[in-house]
């Protein structure tokens, strides 16, 4: 190894897995975001250093950068025109909280609703939420203000489309704030990116062409949780610290779609979409018991998406059943000549609810899980169903490689996103310059610090000293992380003849990112102080029907997601 890359050494994959808050010394929180005049967040502070979980022990829940009422400028009238004590909106919450597509399809189809009076209702519900004291959860980072003209349009285009009960037509989304949306900046929760107002993403212009309503950008751990060691998910400089509904000061939200998961947990939008190189639409979905999608990548465009590797990241969407992440996620899909990770299709791909014999399916269960009691019973019901369940050992290579191979991508990545994609008014144009440019006021742009840029920095130090060399090193970090963290993991397949992996959570999410292996996260039930499990399951690459083929004879065995309390 080169040394200038010796520094990466001291970044291993666990420090990353497990970065967690810590208390710097004379740190004092400025709480321009704040709630209220009378709320003074130094209290919720003070409950939290004394959290057992060190990954709870936040520096700060607002965001020094912003005021709250930004986020719906524009929309003032929406918010005054609904408040939460009026008839029409307790008339609103009943018919469109915790609905799902198919039931808000229905009740527009029959009259009951239309598309302006749920995008509205989801408006005032975000600003009650945000505004609240003891229930904000910093999960909105941006509204947008052309949300309620494009439902309106909908509306008007309702008995022309014939939007079917499986169609996300006429339906509120949240972007990650790491998906261009033109109009609005796309920030990666980042100061240095708060006037990259730029194109929309592909996704978001194939969204808009089914007639989904972009409704706004969900907040995130910034820039997607490659940025510190030292940083707990959900937080970012833009958008503050998200909190999870399930427990605000109890339960971390996973990262790094924080934002998308708490918003949906929350009912703060019909679903949300996320992206994930490593874990981080599988963590928050987990963490926030909802339904998360991580696909195949290459089989949804990253084009317009602020980047961190073109090896492993991916979109995929977010929501509280298989059928509504289902009915995103054929909203989100199309061929993008863009995206070299893309295969060539004959056609766009497409999930479908069918409902199939899954007699004989081979389902790979870790012994090491065999305790987890919630587990267990979600296997249960796949057996009940036909599948056979495989004992199986899953121990991973854990390489400080990969964290190393992310950044070098990254270095090359977001310098190409600077160039081709973002604003001209964004003061940087590669990782040394936003460096710098924390480094000038590290409390408000930096506060858990900024190791992995820093980290980063060497080897964009050694791409311009040495291109060659650099490009050399990037393709043995790409081989060793490709054959030893992906290839366990296809090796693990082929040696048991495995249809599908069992993992809880966001494990495994590295050695399924490196294979290639799309996965499926579903809601398997509550600890006993009420933190929310999820199942997770791993198929071979472009095997997504499959995945929810599983989820749908799960959740037809008795769905287990409950709503959190006070929301």
């Amino acid at each position: 190894m080169s040394n200038n890359l010796n520094i990466t050494a001291r970044f291993t994959v666990r420090a990353m897995r497990a970065a967690c808050g810590v208390a710097f010394a004379g740190f004092v929180s400025v709480a321009a975001f704040a709630q209220s005049p009378l709320y003074d967040e130094s209290s919720d502070l003070e409950k939290l250093a004394q959290h057992s979980n060190s990954r709870m022990h936040y520096l700060r829940l607002s965001s020094p950068l912003r005021d709250k009422p930004q986020i719906w400028e524009g929309l003032e009238e929406v918010v005054e025109a609904l408040p939460t004590s009026s008839r029409d909106y307790v008339r609103l919450e009943r018919l469109i909280l915790e609905k799902s597509v198919a039931e808000l399809q229905n009740r527009v189809a029959v009259g009951e609703l239309t598309y302006e009076e749920i995008t509205r209702f989801f408006i005032a519900r975000i600003h009650a939420i945000e505004t609240d004291d003891a229930r904000y959860l910093n999960a909105v980072i941006a509204l947008n203000p052309d949300a309620v003209d494009a439902a309106r349009e909908a509306d008007r285009r309702r008995s022309e489309v014939q939007p079917s009960p499986e169609s996300f037509f006429g339906l509120p989304v949240l972007l990650k704030d790491n998906i261009g949306l033109a109009g609005i900046p796309t920030t990666a929760g980042a100061a240095v990116l708060s006037t990259n107002v730029t194109a929309d993403a592909f996704v978001t212009e194939r969204l808009k062409r089914n007639g989904a309503i972009i409704l706004g950008k969900a907040n995130l751990s910034e820039w997607a949780y490659f940025f510190c060691t030292a940083c707990p998910s959900g937080y970012s400089a833009m958008g503050g610290q998200t909190l999870n509904p399930y427990g605000r000061l109890e339960f971390n939200t996973g990262g790094s779609s924080a934002g998308s998961g708490a918003a949906i947990a929350g009912g703060l939008a019909v679903a949300a979409v996320g992206s994930e190189t490593a874990g981080s639409i599988l963590s928050p979905s987990s963490a926030n018991s909802l339904v998360g999608l991580k696909p195949t990548t290459g089989s949804i465009s990253r084009s317009g998406v602020i980047p961190i590797s073109s090896t492993l990241d991916t979109l995929g969407p977010m929501g509280r059943s298989v059928a509504d992440i289902v009915a995103l996620f054929n909203a989100m899909t199309g061929y993008d000549q863009a995206d070299r990770a893309m295969p060539l299709l004959s056609e766009d791909l497409h999930l479908s609810l069918r409902r199939v014999d899954i007699q004989g399916l081979r389902l790979g269960f870790p012994r090491a899980l065999q305790s987890e009691p919630l587990l267990v019973e979600a296997v249960s019901k796949l057996e009940a169903a036909g599948a056979v369940v495989v004992p199986v050992d899953f121990a991973p290579p854990d390489l400080p490689e990969e964290v190393q191979f992310m950044g070098a991508e990254m270095v090359i990545e977001l310098t190409a996103y600077l160039a081709n994609w973002a604003n001209t008014q964004v003061p940087i144009a590669g990782i040394s310059e936003l460096l710098a440019y924390n480094s000038q006021a590290l409390n408000e742009r930096a506060p858990y610090g900024q190791a992995l840029v820093e980290m980063m920095a060497e080897f964009e130090r050694l791409l311009n000293d040495d291109r060659s060399a650099a490009l050399a090193e990037l393709e043995r970090l790409r081989g060793m992380v490709r054959d030893q963290t992906g290839g366990y993991l296809v090796d693990l397949f082929a040696e048991n003849q495995l249809d599908v992996l069992v993992r809880i959570n966001n494990s495994g999410a590295s050695a399924g990112a490196f294979a290639n292996y799309p996965a499926l996260t579903i809601p398997a039930g509550y600890r006993d102080n009420g933190q929310p499990l999820g199942i997770t399951l791993y198929a071979p690459s472009f095997q997504e029907q499959l995945l929810i083929d599983l989820g749908v004879v799960l959740e037809s065995a008795g769905p287990v997601r409950r709503s959190p309390e006070g929301y």
